[in-house]
């Protein structure tokens, strides 16, 4: 494909769109956070080095190339957790010990324990934002949430309405701090998350609420909240957070219908 004196082939066009998806991916992860307005004065920046370049203004252009070139040092330092969040987002996408597993080959039973165990967790939500007990819990889904669990103590018991409430009592040991699901089992409780850094996120949420959608942010896990001051609960996925959901909308989302949510 020829435009003008300047000629195109396929490769250069492919090089030209999966730029554009490379940045796109960057925006989409960066959006929301105060690494965005970093990222645009590190672009406003390079501009400026091709401008005085270009005017070969050869001192200014001397000094300025020596920042970009540790530039790729730089941008890893500066966004090392956005780094982090989308290595971890592209692993647990493309993590195949999850296409081989042997859910296919269940029994009715032993898949009948999932219903069970939404079951546990929605009585016990119910029961807590009754009691404006504050709980954090957090689903396991692709992304591997060990390095968070060690960060508690670890438990593996089957999930009981009885257990979660139990542990998020107020005089329980356990009850500061997350609970992590995992493999329809409590993997471990009081665990330390990473706080979100979004600058949008409403001043009535608290520190709990801070933390759910911070662990959503740098890894593919579901998060439930409820709150101690208010009772309600929120639901939060992928960043976004929902607020003041009723126990029907909590059922929906625990079966994988995240319809009202998106909405």
């Amino acid at each position: 494909m020829t435009l003008a004196f300047i000629t195109l082939s396929f490769f250069d066009v492919l090089d030209i769109l999966l730029v554009a998806f490379l940045l796109y991916q960057i925006y989409l992860l960066i959006r929301g956070t105060v690494a965005i307005n970093i990222f645009v004065g590190l672009f406003l920046f390079y501009l400026m080095w091709l401008f005085v370049k270009a005017l070969n203004m050869e001192l200014l252009s001397s000094i300025l190339g020596q920042f970009i070139g540790v530039g790729v040092i730089a941008l890893i330092i500066v966004f090392q957790q956005e780094v982090r969040k989308f290595l971890l987002h592209v692993g647990s996408r493309y993590n195949f010990s999850h296409k081989f597993s042997f859910e296919k080959w269940l029994t009715v039973d032993e898949k009948s324990i999932k219903d069970k165990e939404i079951k546990a967790i929605i009585e016990s939500c119910e029961s807590m934002s009754k009691s404006k007990t504050g709980a954090l819990i957090v689903i396991t889904k692709r992304t591997d949430l060990l390095s968070f669990a060690e960060t508690g103590q670890i438990i593996k018991a089957r999930i009981s309405s009885s257990l979660l409430e139990s542990i998020f009592f107020k005089n329980s040991p356990l009850h500061d701090g997350a609970l992590i699901l995992d493999n329809n089992r409590i993997l471990a409780a009081r665990c330390i998350l990473p706080v979100s850094d979004n600058p949008n996120i409403p001043g009535s949420l608290g520190l709990r609420h801070r933390s759910g959608i911070g662990i959503s942010q740098i890894t593919d896990a579901h998060v439930i909240i409820v709150s101690e001051e208010t009772g309600n609960i929120s639901y939060v996925m992928r960043g976004k957070i929902k607020v003041r959901i009723s126990t029907e909308e909590l059922r929906r989302f625990l079966n994988a219908d995240y319809s009202s949510f998106i909405s």
